[in-house]
């Protein structure tokens, strides 16, 4: 098959077909009418491990539906879901989602002022959490006047309702709300840099939307085993943990642990899982285990996405596995819009081709498409097609909805070239595109070279201020145990970037360090370590 022309005609055949009214219970419920068929395996690093059906997850999701009903919670009142990787998360967000309500997700590793700007803000009317969170947020009824409703998963606090408890009073039956697909339904806040965190505000159209994450990128097949290692508060988490396996009625694993290499290879191994998706961090520090020891009998697809991941690792990957891992490209805003499809030739290091239903753009600052490997912006085409995908808009905040809607576009707001075969390569967020002496320089394709040194485990790239060249280019290196650093090896390290890309493009100056800081979904904090550049040459410490 003409690999190229079976790409471009899947494009054009694809169709959305989303329908008017959904509701990602419904979904559940339908599956659950095999009482066998499996939806859940879990496991936490004490041991403990739970087998859930669908129709488990129906009586369930139904009880916390009824609690919720129960407490006054109403169609449209926003719900604060703060629960770690345990299977009363999927219950939790499901039922949520039955009642009409819209679910807030919130990573359990938030802090208390976290979780109050984002009730505040959402005038949440609900809280679900955990005992950790619980114990963390307990001045949050003083500080957040709209919540009413403070409920507890896992056991019992003064103060808190015991969701168990209550379920195990409530009717096992709901009827599913009859629920538009353009309704809003989900509202993730994204990391805050310099400004409180954005709302953006999805509909239930979005969660119909991932079936085809499942199908295109994920690669999910009934009877097999998936797993995508997110944390439940990150968007990643509706892309391979909820929405995109389940919308396919395919079986998740679930592990509630802190992330140690061995222990994902063993659990990728001793449960047979058939298709996996982890962030490129997490690969990185996969592939410089002893890969030879482990058996992976029934693994088949490999996916990525988050940030780009380097080349290095995939030829790692694929030299022990033999699967090569494929890169895709989404946002909190929306699925994913680029990706190595299975079946597509991959370019390693390129994130892919436009995913199906995407018309995806590489444009300059007055919206004109860019010339062939000319570096511009994402963008999401939303006329005459806007995708149910796509965030309806970021939640109270007409302003900056309108900074990304632009004539007949979203802006991503990151930054890409696009080579001759529609192949999309990443340079970086419009703040990370590092312009020294004119040159225009991506810190992936540094950082990636940097990879390539076997003294290297993690490194990031920044602009540091120059006044002759305006900025240059500094890498800041994590090295391998038992390497030191000194100026012989950052010679070494400057000589292998000029003889592995461009020679302009090389660090200029380099600093070891022991950790570099990451989001709590481990992506690298390179706009710390850009601040802090910019504080050191003025000459202070950064605020």
């Amino acid at each position: 098959m003409d690999e190229k022309r079976d790409y471009e005609s899947r494009l054009r055949r694809f169709r959305w077909e989303t329908p008017e009214y959904f509701n990602f219970g419904a979904v559940i419920d339908e599956f659950a009418e095999d009482p066998h068929r499996l939806a859940l395996l879990w496991e936490d690093q004490d041991g403990n491990r739970a087998r859930l059906t669908f129709a488990d997850l129906r009586r369930q999701s139904n009880r916390v539906a009824n609690v919720l009903a129960g407490l006054g919670v109403r169609r449209g009142d926003p719900i604060l879901l703060v629960l770690p990787r345990i299977t009363m998360w999927q219950a939790a967000y499901i039922g949520a989602l039955k009642l009409g309500a819209i679910v807030v997700p919130c990573t359990a590793m938030l802090r208390e002022q976290d979780l109050v700007y984002r009730a505040n803000h959402a005038e949440a009317r609900s809280i679900i959490a955990g005992p950790d969170s619980a114990e963390m947020a307990a001045d949050l009824r003083k500080q957040c006047p709209s919540l009413k409703h403070f409920i507890l998963a896992g056991s019992n606090r003064t103060g808190w309702a015991s969701l168990q408890e209550m379920m195990q009073e409530a009717d096992d039956k709901f009827p599913v709300a009859r629920t538009r697909a353009a309704d809003p339904a989900i509202c993730y806040y994204t990391s805050g840099t310099t400004r409180h965190p954005k709302a953006v505000l999805h509909s239930h159209g979005y969660a119909y939307s991932h079936r085809f994450t499942g199908l295109n990128w994920l690669d999910v097949r009934p009877g097999e085993l998936h797993w995508t290692t997110s944390d439940t508060g990150w968007a990643k988490a509706a892309y391979g943990v909820l929405f995109g396996p389940w919308m396919n009625g395919v079986a998740t694993l679930m592990y509630n642990g802190r992330f140690d290499p061995k222990k994902q290879l063993e659990l990728l191994a001793r449960y047979g899982v058939s298709t996996f998706c982890a962030p490129p961090t997490e690969f990185r520090m996969l592939v410089k285990e002893n890969l030879a020891s482990y058996r992976f009998p029934k693994l088949r697809h490999c996916t990525s996405a988050g940030e780009p991941l380097n080349p290095e690792a995939i030829a790692l990957w694929k030299a022990h596995t033999g699967l090569t891992i494929h890169d895709g490209y989404g946002q909190t805003e929306t699925i994913i819009v680029v990706a190595n499809m299975p079946g597509m030739p991959i370019r390693p290091g390129s994130m892919g081709r436009p995913f199906p239903g995407h018309d995806v753009r590489v444009v300059d600052e007055n919206l004109n498409e860019c010339a062939t490997d000319e570096v511009g912006e994402i963008a999401l085409r939303v006329k005459p097609e806007r995708p149910p995908s796509l965030f309806l808009e970021y939640w109270k905040s007409p302003e900056e909805t309108a900074k990304v809607f632009r004539g007949e576009y979203y802006l991503t707001g990151d930054h890409a070239s696009r080579d001759a075969d529609g192949y999309l390569w990443f340079v970086g967020r419009a703040d990370d595109v590092i312009i020294s002496a004119g040159y225009r320089i991506g810190p992936f394709e540094v950082e990636s070279a940097l990879l390539e040194h076997p003294a290297v485990m993690e490194s990031a790239v920044v602009a540091s201020p120059d006044p002759d060249r305006g900025a240059i280019v500094k890498a800041f290196i994590k090295l391998k145990a038992g390497v030191d650093g000194d100026e012989a090896l950052v010679r070494e390290l400057q000589e292998h970037c000029k003889r592995v890309t461009a020679p302009y493009k090389y660090p200029r100056e380099i600093e070891f360090v022991d950790e570099l800081p990451k989001t709590v979904s481990g992506k690298i904090r390179r706009v710390e370590l850009r601040k802090a550049e910019e504080a050191r040459k003025r000459g202070h410490a950064p605020s």
